[in-house]
């Protein structure tokens, strides 16, 4: 809801400044809808990082890493129905149209979410009859997750929203098939590739910005952050409180400051914006100027800053307790002696076989 709402209010401030002539160049509607959206991926990956230097709690971890997980598949879906919008042009779009690319959206995001959730439930049910092949537990894992991407885009779903919800599964049930050492390997080989594909995207960005040729437009560049920023906030005021009226865990007034302030623009913005047509909107090395420009502010400024603020602000922290080996061996003792008494009592069917099955 976040990314429709950004997506929607910077598209029309933007296309109102332009047809007052600030810009000096001519933005139709569907172009502005179609930046907008491209703007609204937040890309949280150097909020996350300090979330995880310095432990906040939970709840605003989960909340930061959610939005991470979806605004990008919710982006990738709204840019992909602008485009069309902007490929058939605005004279030639009628009224069906509209309903056919919001019936699309829900179809494209639900059928992504439910392709994903069947590999997934695939994986953890195959996944049990792999231990006697550990060597090949991690790649079978990487390739189920690939498949779930391949088979929705095959139906012309959403892919990311696949491989999205195909983690979510596989995290509940595959890592409790797979041993322990596949577990490890995957955990630092995931780790490694995101670093890795994070680190080319953002080198390319330098790349970019040194040798392409720019169109720096200064007012559409600052309306653009300005927008960004105050329409984030606005965004996170009006959602949370909303939230806040069915939540057990009522989001602060701290915690909603720290989650507007949070939303850094990066790889999804900038990879999106390379892919415009030229021929289709003139003006895309002017709008791919102001993304380079809106990843520099909000990585170096916000990124640098949001530390600090979350120690000055002083968010609560989340408590680490690890269990001491005394503790653990009880615990586990105290697992076999109920399932022990489960057997000789006769209960064929107790929390503790349901547990483990």
């Amino acid at each position: 809801m976040g990314t429709i709402w950004n997506a929607i209010t910077i598209g029309l401030c933007l296309y109102f400044c332009a047809q007052s002539g600030l810009f000096g160049v001519e933005l139709p509607l569907l172009d502005t809808l179609l930046f907008s959206s491209v703007v609204s991926a937040v890309d949280p990956v150097a909020v996350l990082a300090v979330f995880e230097e310095i432990h906040v709690n939970e709840v605003l971890y989960i909340l930061v890493f959610g939005e991470s997980l979806l605004n990008d598949a919710v982006t990738v879906v709204l840019y992909h129905m602008f485009e069309g919008y902007t490929e058939m042009g605005a004279e030639n779009i009628l009224s069906v149209d509209y309903f056919a690319g919001i019936a699309s959206f829900f179809v494209i995001s639900v059928g992504g979410t439910l392709m994903g959730i069947i590999w997934g439930f695939a994986a953890a049910f195959v996944s049990r009859f792999t231990h006697h092949v550990k060597i090949i537990e991690p790649i079978f894992v990487f390739v189920m997750a690939y498949l779930s991407y391949l088979s929705a885009e095959m139906f012309h779903l959403s892919g990311i929203m696949a491989l999205t919800f195909c983690g979510i599964t596989m995290k509940n049930y595959v890592e409790e098939n797979i041993t322990e050492t596949s577990a490890t390997t995957l955990k630092y080989a995931m780790k490694m590739l995101a670093n890795s594909s994070e680190s080319v995207i953002f080198l390319f960005l330098g790349v970019c910005t040194v040798t392409d040729t720019h169109d720096w437009n200064t007012m559409f560049v600052v309306l653009t952050i300005v927008f960004a920023l105050v329409f984030r906030a606005l965004g996170v005021v009006i959602f949370t409180s909303i939230a806040n009226r069915f939540r057990l865990h009522k989001l602060t007034g701290i915690e909603q400051f720290i989650m507007s302030y949070g939303g850094l623009r990066g790889a999804v913005a900038f990879a999106l914006i390379l892919v415009v047509n030229e021929h289709i909107i003139p003006t895309k090395k002017m709008m791919v100027t102001t993304i380079i420009a809106i990843v520099y502010f909000t990585v170096f400024l916000q990124g640098m800053t949001i530390g600090p603020l979350v120690k000055i602000l002083k968010v609560p922290r989340a408590n680490k307790y690890e269990m001491s080996m005394n503790e653990r061996i009880h615990s586990r003792l105290m697992d076999h002696i109920m399932a022990g008494i489960e057997d000789i009592s006769g209960m064929m069917i107790g929390n503790y076989k349901i547990r483990d099955k």
